[in-house]
């Protein structure tokens, strides 16, 4: 039999004493965790609204629940609330009961859209603009996302990633866009999303440099807070999304690729909606009751 060689460890080196531990006065260096979260409270009335005001703001809250009650969230005809006519003491009623939620997204091109989640998860306050930066359009949209965010993402997104030259320094980049560009090609809209953690992965600057060259930022940006927040971007190829998860201390600890119409981690869910729609009513009831109306 082979003899094994067994190392010999002094018994002096186990036994605990001055120097066998960390010093005390040594920092453990941990990765800053997220330590806020935004959670719902029942928006208030403004007091200096006229109670004229506060009426239109009630009934057209009032109108939009009930629609909202009877839609059903795979209907494609979602309800939606037109501001566009709305007095502007109205619209400032309307603006400081739904208040500002976790949710914001810009759509750049001739035609820029803004759009911010209310208070209410699943309820969306979409602005329109024109090419010369004027308000078009004003509405209150209840949905899991906003269409125009989808076409937007889509229209003139190309059906693969940009050609580029591969670095000689490259290591995944060319696996993984061989990958992307198979996923694009058999991905249809409702399925599952396809994630590719970049975190877990041995990714050399050329290979960042590579894929940042081939998957370029498209015309949506969305941030979604929470615990820390969340950048979503889409690209310049069709269904292809960057979704990166940062901390309180804006420290990255999750950046991903994920083959989809829209990343989840944005879309508002069926749940969202039936609580929204709970909390309008209590809204419109608070509204109704409060006096002024």
């Amino acid at each position: 039999m082979k003899p094994v060689p067994i190392p010999v460890v002094s018994t002096a080196s186990l036994v605990p004493g001055p120097g066998s531990q960390p010093s005390e006065a040594t920092a453990l260096d941990f990765l800053a965790m997220p330590q806020g979260m935004n959670t719902y409270s029942m928006p208030r009335i403004p007091e200096a609204a006229d109670t004229h005001a506060m009426a239109r703001a009630c009934d057209l809250l009032a109108g939009l629940h009930q629609r909202l009650n009877a839609w059903r969230p795979h209907d494609p005809d979602y309800p939606r609330l037109d501001l566009s006519g709305v007095d502007r003491a109205t619209r400032a009623v309307v603006n400081e009961v739904t208040g500002e939620g976790e949710v914001g997204i810009r759509i750049t091109g001739p035609h820029e859209v803004r759009i911010q989640e209310t208070v209410f998860a699943g309820i969306w306050r979409v602005c329109r603009f024109d090419e010369n930066g004027r308000l078009a359009a004003d509405e209150l949209e209840c949905c899991a996302m906003p269409d125009v965010v989808r076409r937007a993402a889509l229209d003139g997104a190309a059906p693969q990633p940009a050609a580029v030259a591969i670095p000689a320094a490259a290591m995944n980049s060319p696996s993984l866009l061989h990958e992307i560009r198979a996923q694009m090609k058999t991905y249809r809209a409702g399925m599952p999303a396809h994630v590719i953690n970049f975190t877990l992965l041995p990714l050399s600057p050329e290979d960042h440099v590579c894929l940042e060259n081939a998957l370029p930022f498209g015309p949506v940006a969305m941030i979604s807070r929470g615990f820390g927040n969340c950048r979503i971007s889409s690209t310049t190829a069709r269904n292809v999304w960057r979704v990166q998860y940062f901390n309180n201390m804006q420290t990255l600890i999750l950046d991903t690729l994920e083959v989809v119409d829209v990343p989840e981690v944005a879309l508002a869910a069926a749940e969202d909606l039936a609580d929204s729609c709970e909390r309008l009513a209590e809204l419109v009831t608070w509204m109704g009751e409060s006096g002024a109306v």
